[in-house]
Protein backbone atom coordinates (compact mmCIF):
# COMPACT_ATOMS: atom_id res chain seq x y z
CA UNK A 1 0.00 0.00 0.00
CA UNK A 2 1.26 3.45 -0.92
CA UNK A 3 1.74 5.91 1.85
CA UNK A 4 -1.14 8.41 2.21
CA UNK A 5 1.70 11.32 3.04
CA UNK A 6 4.32 12.95 1.07
CA UNK A 7 8.10 11.45 1.69
CA UNK A 8 10.18 14.85 1.40
CA UNK A 9 12.85 14.93 2.32
CA UNK A 10 14.63 15.95 5.52
CA UNK A 11 17.82 17.96 4.60
CA UNK A 12 19.65 21.08 5.47
CA UNK A 13 18.95 22.60 2.02
CA UNK A 14 15.34 22.46 2.96
CA UNK A 15 15.70 23.99 6.11
CA UNK A 16 17.90 26.57 4.22
CA UNK A 17 15.38 27.48 1.27
CA UNK A 18 13.03 28.34 4.18
CA UNK A 19 14.70 30.13 5.72
CA UNK A 20 16.02 32.37 3.27
CA UNK A 21 12.05 32.48 1.75
CA UNK A 22 10.77 33.26 4.78
CA UNK A 23 12.79 34.91 7.25
CA UNK A 24 15.16 36.39 4.76
CA UNK A 25 15.45 39.97 5.94
CA UNK A 26 15.99 38.96 10.05
CA UNK A 27 19.65 40.09 10.81
CA UNK A 28 22.78 38.22 11.23
CA UNK A 29 25.34 39.96 13.18
CA UNK A 30 29.33 39.08 13.71
CA UNK A 31 32.02 39.94 15.52
CA UNK A 32 35.19 38.63 14.17
CA UNK A 33 38.52 39.11 13.77
CA UNK A 34 38.82 41.62 10.77
CA UNK A 35 35.76 43.38 11.90
CA UNK A 36 34.18 44.83 14.84
CA UNK A 37 30.76 44.10 13.84
CA UNK A 38 29.81 42.85 10.78
CA UNK A 39 25.96 43.24 9.87
CA UNK A 40 23.78 41.41 7.12
CA UNK A 41 20.61 39.04 6.57
CA UNK A 42 19.61 35.97 6.35
CA UNK A 43 18.92 36.77 2.69
CA UNK A 44 22.45 38.05 1.59
CA UNK A 45 23.74 35.05 4.00
CA UNK A 46 22.65 32.40 2.05
CA UNK A 47 23.48 34.29 -1.48
CA UNK A 48 27.05 33.84 -0.28
CA UNK A 49 26.42 30.10 0.75
CA UNK A 50 26.11 29.78 -2.96
CA UNK A 51 28.59 31.47 -3.97
CA UNK A 52 30.86 29.01 -1.36
CA UNK A 53 29.49 26.03 -2.95
CA UNK A 54 30.92 27.49 -6.41
CA UNK A 55 34.52 27.72 -4.67
CA UNK A 56 33.94 24.15 -3.14
CA UNK A 57 33.28 22.81 -6.81
CA UNK A 58 36.02 24.53 -8.32
CA UNK A 59 38.60 23.68 -6.00
CA UNK A 60 37.38 20.22 -7.04
CA UNK A 61 35.62 18.94 -4.04
CA UNK A 62 33.29 16.32 -4.42
CA UNK A 63 30.28 15.28 -2.42
CA UNK A 64 31.06 12.92 0.45
CA UNK A 65 34.68 14.83 1.09
CA UNK A 66 35.16 16.23 4.19
CA UNK A 67 36.32 19.73 5.14
CA UNK A 68 37.85 20.92 8.06
CA UNK A 69 37.03 24.73 9.68
CA UNK A 70 39.43 25.81 12.36
CA UNK A 71 37.17 28.96 13.51
CA UNK A 72 34.57 30.41 15.84
CA UNK A 73 31.28 31.77 15.89
CA UNK A 74 30.39 34.18 13.03
CA UNK A 75 28.84 34.62 9.64
CA UNK A 76 32.06 32.65 7.25
CA UNK A 77 31.27 29.68 10.06
CA UNK A 78 27.60 29.72 9.24
CA UNK A 79 28.17 30.61 5.54
CA UNK A 80 30.74 27.41 4.98
CA UNK A 81 28.07 24.91 7.54
CA UNK A 82 25.14 25.36 4.75
CA UNK A 83 27.77 25.61 2.13
CA UNK A 84 29.55 22.46 2.38
CA UNK A 85 26.32 19.73 3.92
CA UNK A 86 23.96 21.67 1.20
CA UNK A 87 27.07 20.39 -1.68
CA UNK A 88 26.86 16.60 -0.08
CA UNK A 89 29.74 17.17 1.69
CA UNK A 90 31.07 16.77 5.20
CA UNK A 91 31.25 19.84 7.30
CA UNK A 92 34.36 18.80 10.13
CA UNK A 93 34.87 21.59 13.16
CA UNK A 94 37.81 21.33 14.92
CA UNK A 95 37.97 22.47 18.34
CA UNK A 96 41.64 25.09 18.28
CA UNK A 97 42.15 24.50 21.96
CA UNK A 98 43.16 20.19 21.32
CA UNK A 99 46.52 19.52 21.77
CA UNK A 100 48.62 19.47 18.72
CA UNK A 101 48.63 15.78 18.65
CA UNK A 102 45.10 15.24 19.08
CA UNK A 103 44.60 18.03 16.11
CA UNK A 104 47.06 15.75 13.88
CA UNK A 105 44.88 12.55 14.67
CA UNK A 106 41.39 14.53 14.07
CA UNK A 107 42.26 15.82 10.90
CA UNK A 108 44.11 13.04 9.47
CA UNK A 109 41.31 10.50 10.90
CA UNK A 110 38.90 12.38 9.61
CA UNK A 111 40.30 12.73 5.72
CA UNK A 112 39.95 16.53 5.65
CA UNK A 113 40.58 17.70 2.05
CA UNK A 114 40.78 21.84 2.55
CA UNK A 115 40.99 23.67 5.87
CA UNK A 116 39.19 26.97 6.42
CA UNK A 117 40.86 28.87 9.06
CA UNK A 118 40.05 32.15 10.72
CA UNK A 119 42.62 34.76 10.74
CA UNK A 120 43.90 33.76 14.06
CA UNK A 121 44.31 30.57 14.05
CA UNK A 122 46.94 30.68 10.87
CA UNK A 123 50.15 30.45 13.24
CA UNK A 124 48.37 26.72 14.43
CA UNK A 125 48.22 25.76 11.48
CA UNK A 126 51.18 26.67 10.04
CA UNK A 127 53.03 24.86 12.78
CA UNK A 128 51.06 21.53 12.06
CA UNK A 129 51.05 21.51 8.37
CA UNK A 130 53.57 19.44 7.70
CA UNK A 131 51.49 16.62 9.70
CA UNK A 132 48.63 16.91 7.81
CA UNK A 133 49.85 15.32 4.20
CA UNK A 134 46.40 14.41 2.43
CA UNK A 135 45.37 18.78 3.47
CA UNK A 136 45.46 20.19 0.01
CA UNK A 137 45.07 23.85 1.02
CA UNK A 138 44.08 26.50 3.35
CA UNK A 139 41.41 28.97 3.09
CA UNK A 140 41.58 31.91 5.50
CA UNK A 141 38.27 33.55 6.39
CA UNK A 142 39.45 36.77 5.97
CA UNK A 143 39.48 39.38 3.22
CA UNK A 144 42.67 40.79 0.58
CA UNK A 145 43.22 43.76 3.22
CA UNK A 146 43.70 41.07 6.46
CA UNK A 147 45.36 38.42 4.44
CA UNK A 148 48.32 37.72 5.96
CA UNK A 149 52.07 36.92 4.50
CA UNK A 150 51.63 32.61 5.58
CA UNK A 151 54.07 29.89 5.17
CA UNK A 152 50.78 27.62 4.46
CA UNK A 153 50.61 26.17 1.78
CA UNK A 154 48.29 26.93 -1.48
CA UNK A 155 46.73 28.98 0.95
CA UNK A 156 43.80 31.46 -0.33
CA UNK A 157 41.92 34.26 0.59
CA UNK A 158 37.97 33.74 1.71
CA UNK A 159 36.42 37.05 0.39
CA UNK A 160 38.86 37.10 -2.78
CA UNK A 161 37.53 32.98 -3.43
CA UNK A 162 33.81 34.07 -3.04
CA UNK A 163 33.36 36.96 -4.63
CA UNK A 164 34.98 35.51 -7.92
CA UNK A 165 31.80 33.46 -8.13
CA UNK A 166 28.28 33.73 -9.40
CA UNK A 167 25.40 33.84 -6.45
CA UNK A 168 23.40 30.74 -8.47
CA UNK A 169 23.72 27.35 -7.68
CA UNK A 170 22.19 24.09 -8.42
CA UNK A 171 21.84 22.01 -5.27
CA UNK A 172 21.91 18.47 -5.32
CA UNK A 173 18.80 16.06 -4.32
CA UNK A 174 20.25 14.57 -1.15
CA UNK A 175 19.16 11.92 0.72
CA UNK A 176 18.53 13.02 4.15
CA UNK A 177 20.46 10.09 6.14
CA UNK A 178 23.46 11.90 3.90
CA UNK A 179 26.47 12.51 6.49
CA UNK A 180 26.15 16.03 6.77
CA UNK A 181 29.04 17.07 9.47
CA UNK A 182 31.61 15.50 11.84
CA UNK A 183 32.90 15.93 15.22
CA UNK A 184 35.28 14.12 17.57
CA UNK A 185 34.94 13.70 21.41
CA UNK A 186 37.59 15.06 23.83
CA UNK A 187 39.45 11.95 23.69
CA UNK A 188 39.79 12.13 28.04
CA UNK A 189 40.71 8.27 27.20
CA UNK A 190 42.82 7.57 24.35
CA UNK A 191 42.38 8.60 20.65
CA UNK A 192 39.32 11.22 19.71
CA UNK A 193 36.04 9.56 18.05
CA UNK A 194 34.21 10.72 15.40
CA UNK A 195 30.36 11.24 15.50
CA UNK A 196 29.04 11.63 11.53
CA UNK A 197 25.70 13.90 11.49
CA UNK A 198 23.28 13.00 9.23
CA UNK A 199 20.65 15.51 7.54
CA UNK A 200 17.94 13.76 8.80
CA UNK A 201 18.89 13.53 12.62
CA UNK A 202 20.01 17.23 12.38
CA UNK A 203 16.76 18.31 11.29
CA UNK A 204 14.73 16.27 14.07
CA UNK A 205 17.01 17.77 16.69
CA UNK A 206 16.18 21.17 15.41
CA UNK A 207 12.67 20.54 15.75
CA UNK A 208 13.01 18.87 19.40
CA UNK A 209 15.34 21.76 20.54
CA UNK A 210 12.72 25.03 19.40
CA UNK A 211 9.73 23.22 21.45
CA UNK A 212 8.54 25.28 23.85
CA UNK A 213 9.71 23.42 27.00
CA UNK A 214 12.90 23.17 25.43
CA UNK A 215 14.84 26.29 23.72
CA UNK A 216 11.75 27.69 22.79
CA UNK A 217 13.03 29.74 20.24
CA UNK A 218 10.83 32.53 18.10
CA UNK A 219 10.61 34.82 15.20
CA UNK A 220 10.62 36.86 18.62
CA UNK A 221 14.05 35.73 19.74
CA UNK A 222 17.37 37.09 19.06
CA UNK A 223 19.60 34.69 19.64
CA UNK A 224 23.30 35.08 21.31
CA UNK A 225 25.15 31.37 20.91
CA UNK A 226 28.39 31.76 22.85
CA UNK A 227 29.18 27.81 22.94
CA UNK A 228 31.67 27.25 20.13
CA UNK A 229 30.43 26.17 16.40
CA UNK A 230 33.17 23.84 17.03
CA UNK A 231 31.60 22.22 19.70
CA UNK A 232 28.72 19.93 18.68
CA UNK A 233 27.35 22.43 16.03
CA UNK A 234 26.89 24.84 18.24
CA UNK A 235 24.22 23.17 20.21
CA UNK A 236 22.34 23.53 16.98
CA UNK A 237 21.42 27.06 17.23
CA UNK A 238 23.28 27.85 13.68
CA UNK A 239 20.28 25.84 12.16
CA UNK A 240 17.33 26.22 14.62
CA UNK A 241 17.40 30.23 14.90
CA UNK A 242 17.44 30.58 10.87
CA UNK A 243 14.59 27.68 11.07
CA UNK A 244 12.71 30.07 13.33
CA UNK A 245 13.94 33.49 11.96
CA UNK A 246 15.53 34.34 15.17
CA UNK A 247 17.74 37.18 14.86
CA UNK A 248 21.60 35.90 15.32
CA UNK A 249 24.33 37.56 17.06
CA UNK A 250 27.75 35.93 16.92
CA UNK A 251 30.73 36.90 19.52
CA UNK A 252 33.62 35.43 16.96
CA UNK A 253 36.44 35.26 19.00
CA UNK A 254 35.30 37.16 22.40
CA UNK A 255 32.98 34.73 23.28
CA UNK A 256 34.99 34.57 27.16
CA UNK A 257 35.01 38.63 27.08
CA UNK A 258 32.50 39.38 29.67
CA UNK A 259 32.58 43.14 28.65
CA UNK A 260 32.26 42.18 24.91
CA UNK A 261 28.65 39.60 25.57
CA UNK A 262 27.27 42.34 27.94
CA UNK A 263 27.91 45.08 25.28
CA UNK A 264 26.54 42.81 22.21
CA UNK A 265 23.83 41.76 24.78
CA UNK A 266 22.86 45.43 25.49
CA UNK A 267 23.40 46.64 21.64
CA UNK A 268 21.68 44.04 19.70
CA UNK A 269 18.53 43.02 22.40
CA UNK A 270 19.70 39.77 22.69
CA UNK A 271 16.71 37.91 23.90
CA UNK A 272 18.47 33.89 24.78
CA UNK A 273 21.87 32.79 24.67
CA UNK A 274 23.71 29.08 25.67
CA UNK A 275 26.95 28.45 26.63
CA UNK A 276 28.95 26.65 29.41
CA UNK A 277 28.98 27.95 33.16
CA UNK A 278 32.83 29.58 32.50
CA UNK A 279 31.16 32.16 30.47
CA UNK A 280 28.40 33.14 32.75
CA UNK A 281 30.72 33.68 35.26
CA UNK A 282 33.05 35.58 33.05
CA UNK A 283 29.81 37.83 32.41
CA UNK A 284 28.32 37.72 36.18
CA UNK A 285 32.03 39.00 37.34
CA UNK A 286 31.78 41.88 34.49
CA UNK A 287 28.62 42.59 35.57
CA UNK A 288 29.67 42.88 39.10
CA UNK A 289 32.45 45.34 38.50
CA UNK A 290 30.76 47.27 36.17
CA UNK A 291 27.51 47.87 37.13
CA UNK A 292 25.97 47.08 33.90
CA UNK A 293 22.73 45.29 33.47
CA UNK A 294 21.46 42.90 30.80
CA UNK A 295 17.92 44.43 30.54
CA UNK A 296 16.72 42.37 27.32
CA UNK A 297 18.33 38.81 28.36
CA UNK A 298 14.99 36.81 29.17
CA UNK A 299 16.97 33.41 29.84
CA UNK A 300 20.30 31.69 28.96
CA UNK A 301 21.03 27.72 28.77
CA UNK A 302 23.85 26.28 30.58
CA UNK A 303 25.70 23.19 29.79
CA UNK A 304 28.69 21.21 29.17
CA UNK A 305 29.51 21.10 33.13
CA UNK A 306 26.99 21.40 35.89
CA UNK A 307 25.88 24.91 37.16
CA UNK A 308 27.13 26.18 40.13
CA UNK A 309 23.72 27.27 42.33
CA UNK A 310 25.34 30.62 42.88
CA UNK A 311 25.17 31.40 38.71
CA UNK A 312 21.85 30.33 38.72
CA UNK A 313 20.73 32.89 41.88
CA UNK A 314 22.57 35.76 41.25
CA UNK A 315 21.94 36.19 37.80
CA UNK A 316 17.61 35.16 38.14
CA UNK A 317 17.80 37.49 41.69
CA UNK A 318 19.94 40.63 40.40
CA UNK A 319 19.60 40.54 36.60
CA UNK A 320 16.21 38.61 36.04
CA UNK A 321 17.95 35.95 34.07
CA UNK A 322 15.88 32.73 34.31
CA UNK A 323 18.90 30.65 33.93
CA UNK A 324 17.93 26.92 32.58
CA UNK A 325 20.01 23.76 32.24
CA UNK A 326 20.61 21.06 29.46
CA UNK A 327 22.58 17.90 29.40
CA UNK A 328 23.63 16.05 26.42
CA UNK A 329 26.40 15.14 24.52
CA UNK A 330 28.88 14.70 21.37
CA UNK A 331 27.35 11.82 20.97
CA UNK A 332 23.89 13.07 21.06
CA UNK A 333 23.95 15.91 18.70
CA UNK A 334 23.98 17.11 21.31
CA UNK A 335 20.30 17.60 23.23
CA UNK A 336 19.17 14.85 25.46
CA UNK A 337 17.61 16.44 28.62
CA UNK A 338 16.49 19.79 29.91
CA UNK A 339 15.27 22.01 32.84
CA UNK A 340 13.13 25.06 31.15
CA UNK A 341 9.86 25.40 31.93
CA UNK A 342 8.48 23.38 35.28
CA UNK A 343 4.86 22.10 35.58
CA UNK A 344 2.12 23.25 38.05
CA UNK A 345 3.12 20.55 40.33
CA UNK A 346 7.00 21.92 40.37
CA UNK A 347 6.53 25.33 40.74
CA UNK A 348 4.01 24.82 43.76
CA UNK A 349 7.25 23.17 45.59
CA UNK A 350 8.89 25.13 48.83
CA UNK A 351 11.32 27.59 47.86
CA UNK A 352 14.33 25.19 48.46
CA UNK A 353 13.11 22.08 46.98
CA UNK A 354 12.13 24.03 44.01
CA UNK A 355 15.80 25.27 43.75
CA UNK A 356 17.09 21.59 44.12
CA UNK A 357 14.85 20.51 41.07
CA UNK A 358 15.83 23.70 39.08
CA UNK A 359 19.51 22.75 39.70
CA UNK A 360 18.72 19.14 37.85
CA UNK A 361 19.48 18.62 34.07
CA UNK A 362 16.10 18.27 33.30
CA UNK A 363 13.72 15.72 31.59
CA UNK A 364 13.91 13.79 28.70
CA UNK A 365 12.85 15.51 25.19
CA UNK A 366 10.61 13.33 23.12
CA UNK A 367 12.55 11.45 20.82
CA UNK A 368 15.64 10.63 23.28
CA UNK A 369 14.79 7.31 25.08
CA UNK A 370 16.32 7.22 28.59
CA UNK A 371 17.34 4.48 31.52
CA UNK A 372 19.73 3.98 34.03
CA UNK A 373 21.13 0.94 34.78
CA UNK A 374 22.95 -0.80 37.92
CA UNK A 375 26.22 -2.95 37.29
CA UNK A 376 24.45 -5.87 36.19
CA UNK A 377 22.67 -4.04 33.72
CA UNK A 378 19.29 -3.96 35.27
CA UNK A 379 17.06 -1.10 35.07
CA UNK A 380 16.86 0.67 37.99
CA UNK A 381 13.63 2.88 39.30
CA UNK A 382 12.86 6.64 38.87
CA UNK A 383 13.04 7.43 42.62
CA UNK A 384 15.53 10.29 42.76
CA UNK A 385 17.44 8.19 44.95
CA UNK A 386 18.43 4.82 42.67
CA UNK A 387 21.67 6.22 40.97
CA UNK A 388 23.14 4.29 37.45
CA UNK A 389 24.64 4.08 34.80
CA UNK A 390 22.84 6.61 32.02
CA UNK A 391 21.88 4.73 28.53
CA UNK A 392 19.90 6.59 25.96
CA UNK A 393 18.55 5.89 22.24
CA UNK A 394 16.93 7.47 19.47
CA UNK A 395 16.95 9.13 15.72
CA UNK A 396 19.59 11.81 16.35
CA UNK A 397 21.86 9.28 18.97
CA UNK A 398 25.02 7.64 17.30
CA UNK A 399 24.86 3.97 16.44
CA UNK A 400 27.99 3.83 15.42
CA UNK A 401 31.85 5.73 15.62
CA UNK A 402 33.61 7.24 12.35
CA UNK A 403 35.63 4.52 11.28
CA UNK A 404 36.10 3.04 14.63
CA UNK A 405 36.22 -1.00 14.68
CA UNK A 406 34.68 -1.29 18.17
CA UNK A 407 31.16 -1.25 19.70
CA UNK A 408 30.01 1.56 19.97
CA UNK A 409 26.23 0.16 21.45
CA UNK A 410 25.47 -2.72 23.97
CA UNK A 411 23.85 -6.01 23.04
CA UNK A 412 20.38 -4.33 23.19
CA UNK A 413 20.81 -1.07 20.49
CA UNK A 414 21.47 1.59 23.94
CA UNK A 415 24.51 3.82 23.51
CA UNK A 416 26.11 4.12 27.53
CA UNK A 417 26.88 7.81 28.06
CA UNK A 418 29.48 6.98 30.61
CA UNK A 419 27.31 9.55 33.17
CA UNK A 420 26.03 8.01 36.04
CA UNK A 421 22.82 10.34 37.05
CA UNK A 422 19.19 9.48 39.11
CA UNK A 423 15.70 10.29 37.88
CA UNK A 424 12.98 11.36 39.91
CA UNK A 425 9.53 10.60 39.89
CA UNK A 426 8.96 13.77 37.66
CA UNK A 427 11.35 12.30 35.34
CA UNK A 428 14.12 14.86 36.35
CA UNK A 429 17.85 13.44 35.72
CA UNK A 430 20.68 15.02 37.87
CA UNK A 431 24.29 13.22 36.92
CA UNK A 432 25.86 12.62 39.92
CA UNK A 433 28.92 11.74 38.43
CA UNK A 434 30.66 10.62 35.16
CA UNK A 435 31.28 6.78 35.52
CA UNK A 436 35.30 7.06 35.71
CA UNK A 437 34.76 10.10 37.99
CA UNK A 438 32.53 8.50 40.84
CA UNK A 439 34.03 8.37 44.25
CA UNK A 440 33.27 4.88 45.97
CA UNK A 441 34.24 5.07 49.44
CA UNK A 442 33.59 2.00 51.85
CA UNK A 443 31.36 0.25 49.08
CA UNK A 444 28.71 3.86 48.80
CA UNK A 445 29.67 6.23 45.93
CA UNK A 446 30.19 9.81 46.45
CA UNK A 447 29.31 12.45 43.55
CA UNK A 448 32.53 14.51 42.82
CA UNK A 449 30.24 17.20 40.90
CA UNK A 450 27.88 17.51 43.94
CA UNK A 451 30.76 18.03 46.09
CA UNK A 452 32.27 20.89 43.59
CA UNK A 453 29.17 22.60 43.17
CA UNK A 454 29.00 22.90 46.63
CA UNK A 455 32.98 24.19 47.29
CA UNK A 456 32.05 26.92 44.41
CA UNK A 457 29.20 28.19 45.91
CA UNK A 458 31.50 29.18 48.98
CA UNK A 459 31.86 33.29 48.08
CA UNK A 460 35.77 33.42 48.31
CA UNK A 461 35.84 30.14 45.58
CA UNK A 462 36.66 30.51 42.71
CA UNK A 463 36.84 26.85 41.31
CA UNK A 464 37.08 23.46 42.92
CA UNK A 465 37.86 19.88 41.92
CA UNK A 466 37.04 16.82 43.60
CA UNK A 467 38.58 13.32 42.78
CA UNK A 468 39.27 10.29 44.76
CA UNK A 469 41.89 9.20 45.68
CA UNK A 470 43.23 5.73 47.50
CA UNK A 471 42.83 5.32 51.62
CA UNK A 472 44.20 2.44 53.44
CA UNK A 473 40.71 1.88 55.46
CA UNK A 474 37.79 3.00 52.83
CA UNK A 475 39.35 2.05 49.34
CA UNK A 476 38.92 6.23 48.27
CA UNK A 477 38.42 9.14 49.98
CA UNK A 478 37.28 12.88 48.13
CA UNK A 479 40.65 14.79 47.90
CA UNK A 480 39.59 18.86 47.51
CA UNK A 481 41.47 21.03 45.54
CA UNK A 482 40.32 24.89 46.03
CA UNK A 483 41.27 27.82 43.68
CA UNK A 484 40.40 30.96 45.75
CA UNK A 485 39.57 34.53 44.04
CA UNK A 486 42.53 36.97 44.12
CA UNK A 487 42.92 38.78 47.49
CA UNK A 488 41.06 35.94 49.39
CA UNK A 489 42.16 34.14 52.56
CA UNK A 490 40.66 31.05 53.81
CA UNK A 491 41.62 27.90 55.77
CA UNK A 492 41.71 23.95 55.19
CA UNK A 493 39.11 23.93 58.64
CA UNK A 494 37.15 26.80 57.23
CA UNK A 495 37.00 25.45 54.05
CA UNK A 496 35.48 22.40 55.11
CA UNK A 497 33.00 23.00 57.74
CA UNK A 498 31.12 24.77 54.66
CA UNK A 499 30.14 21.41 54.17
CA UNK A 500 28.24 20.79 57.20
CA UNK A 501 24.56 20.17 56.69
CA UNK A 502 25.10 20.49 53.12
CA UNK A 503 26.06 17.22 51.77
CA UNK A 504 26.23 13.48 54.02
CA UNK A 505 29.20 13.63 56.93
CA UNK A 506 30.67 11.06 55.22
CA UNK A 507 30.55 12.69 51.74
CA UNK A 508 32.59 15.44 53.45
CA UNK A 509 36.13 15.85 51.58
CA UNK A 510 39.13 14.00 53.77
CA UNK A 511 41.71 16.61 52.56
CA UNK A 512 41.61 20.22 50.90
CA UNK A 513 44.84 21.41 49.18
CA UNK A 514 44.77 25.52 48.31
CA UNK A 515 46.42 25.41 44.46
CA UNK A 516 46.58 28.38 42.14
CA UNK A 517 45.53 26.39 39.20
CA UNK A 518 43.78 23.54 37.63
CA UNK A 519 44.25 21.56 34.33
CA UNK A 520 41.13 21.77 31.78
CA UNK A 521 40.34 19.75 28.77
CA UNK A 522 40.36 21.30 25.56
CA UNK A 523 36.45 21.95 26.03
CA UNK A 524 37.07 23.72 29.34
CA UNK A 525 36.22 20.92 31.16
CA UNK A 526 38.32 20.11 34.74
CA UNK A 527 40.56 17.22 33.35
CA UNK A 528 39.86 14.60 36.12
CA UNK A 529 42.88 12.35 34.34
CA UNK A 530 45.37 15.01 34.70
CA UNK A 531 44.47 15.93 38.23
CA UNK A 532 44.96 12.10 39.30
CA UNK A 533 47.92 12.09 37.41
CA UNK A 534 49.14 15.01 38.91
CA UNK A 535 48.36 14.20 42.27
CA UNK A 536 49.10 10.56 42.30
CA UNK A 537 51.89 10.53 44.84
CA UNK A 538 49.19 12.33 47.74
CA UNK A 539 49.05 10.73 50.91
CA UNK A 540 46.68 11.11 53.57
CA UNK A 541 47.65 13.45 56.26
CA UNK A 542 47.18 10.42 59.15
CA UNK A 543 49.50 7.71 56.78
Amino acid sequence: MMTPMMNTQLTITSLMKHAEQINGAVEVVSVTADNPCHRYTYREAFGRVRQLANVLAELGLEPGDTIATFAWNDYRHLEIYYAVSCSGMICHTINPRLFPEQIEYIVNHGRDKWIFLDLTMVPLLESLQHLMPDVKGFVVMTDEAHMPESKLNNAHCYETLVAAQPAEFDWPELDENTPSALCYTSGTTGNPKGVLYTHRSTLLHCYASIAPDVFGLSIKDVALPIVPMFHVNGWGLVYSAPMVGAKLVMPGPKMGCGETLCKLINEEKVTVSAGVPTVWLALLNYLKKSGNSVESLNRFTVGGAACPFMIFDEFRQKYGVDVQQGWGMTEMNPLGTFNGNASSTVNALPADQYDKMRLKQGRPVFGVEMKIVDADGKSLPWDGKSAGAVKVRGPWIINEYYRYDGQTLDNDGWFETGDVASIDEYGYMQITDRVKDVIKSGGEWISSIELENCAVNHPKVAEAAVVGMPHPTWSERPLLLVILHEGESLSREEMLSWFDGKVAKWWIPEECLFVTSLPHTATGKLSKKDIRAEYADFRWPEQ
